[in-house]
């Protein structure tokens, strides 16, 4: 879609990167870093100063005490995270199960690893796991439950009741759970992210994997991290240490840096993007559109049923041709592509971007 809004000179509402620049502290510690000579390798588990400061991040947001040097692995992007952390548990045969809509590197890493994907299907406009249904897939072949919260792409994110049944299902099949929050920091109208690092037992078994990339506006950097338990880590960082070895050097100077000097940058996130959310959903209020609810992330979804009986797909090649906006079909986060009339836009895009868009959408 980012190529087609490129084509057709449309703005680029699709792909999940933000319009606006990384802040200037962390771009000015990466030159100053890279500068004065930090540019070989790290230690493969990541630099020291940037573990410690993921751990106390981790205890103001979570009240959770985590050993740094063993419980966190930098990784060149959540991606790569997620990859080594299937990787690390899943052998040939062995089940896990995804909810679609998903994110796409899900299935294949777990292929790659002899496994074999699961999808649950959830449904518009409310996307809620049915946990019931989650049972009855459990196999004596499951091995491991993904789930990613807040959701991309529904801007979902997990409640109380979710993660009480999650955490029985984990402990009572004695299943591992990876736990993708790249988008921890951004949850809107007071709702609090009820990350798996608040809770001792899941975590016993589980691997959390966040993003530098999604929190501070630099996802060309490809950097994120992983924290698990010591025993999880070990065998994370055996497949680590063959995939990237180590991740970008002065990139993990400077952004220990920011996470010391500047916390208010990851506290601010939440209201920074329900701003543009209630932008974009404004200058949609007079369209044909429906709005489904966006709890965190920087995705909003827009029902077209009222507008068009093309399918998803269609739709979003029609808008960005004919409309002039690109957005994203949500049938592709599936396995099975569903009949739900639903679109995907970014909303991490700067105000007056997020206007203009809106102003050729309410056109339909």
């Amino acid at each position: 879609m980012t190529g087609l809004a490129n084509q057709y000179k449309a703005i680029n509402l699709s792909q999940g990167f933000p319009e606006f620049d990384a802040p200037l502290r962390l771009k000015t510690q990466l030159a100053h870093y890279s500068s004065e000579g930090f540019n070989q390798y790290s230690p493969s588990s990541g630099l020291p100063v940037l573990q410690l400061q993921i751990a106390a991040l981790i205890e103001r947001k979570y009240g959770r005490t985590i050993a740094a040097s063993d419980c966190v692995t930098l990784t060149s992007g959540a991606t790569e995270a997620l990859f080594v952390a299937i990787t690390a548990l899943v052998r040939e045969g062995d089940e896990v199960i995804v909810f679609d809509p998903a994110y796409d590197s899900y299935e294949p890493a777990i292929e790659l690893a002899g496994g074999k994907a699961i999808h649950i299907a959830l449904s518009a406009p409310d996307y809620a796991i049915d946990w019931a249904v989650v049972e009855r897939a459990i196999t004596e072949k499951t091995r491991a439950i993904i789930v990613n919260t807040p959701h991309n792409p529904t801007a979902r994110i997990l409640s109380e009741t979710d993660f009480a049944a999650l955490k029985h299902l984990v402990l009572s099949h004695e299943l591992y759970l990876i736990s993708d929050e790249v988008y921890e920091h951004i949850t809107f109208d007071g709702q609090t992210h009820l990350s798996v690092l608040r809770d001792a037992e899941l975590l016993e078994r589980a691997f959390v994997v966040s993003s530098f990339g999604k929190t501070f506006h630099c996802t060309g950097w490809k950097m994120g991290y992983c924290v698990a338990p010591s025993t999880l880590s070990q065998e994370f960082r055996k497949i680590h240490q063959f995939v990237t070895f180590s991740s970008f050097t002065p990139a993990q100077l400077a952004l220990a840096d920011m996470l010391e000097h500047e916390p208010e940058h990851v506290d601010s996130l939440s209201s920074f993007y329900e701003h543009k959310r209630d932008v974009l959903i404004n200058a949609l209020q007079n369209s044909r559109f429906k709005l489904l609810p966006s709890h965190g992330t920087y995705f909003l979804l827009l029902d077209y049923s009222a507008i068009s009986e093309l399918d998803d797909t269609a739709f979003c090649e029609y808008l960005v041709r004919e409309i002039g906006v690109a957005a994203i079909p949500l049938s592709v986060f599936y396995q099975t592509p569903t009949s739900d009339k639903v679109i995907r836009l970014c909303f991490a895009k700067e105000d007056d971007t997020l206007i203009r868009a809106a102003e050729k959408l309410c056109q339909l």
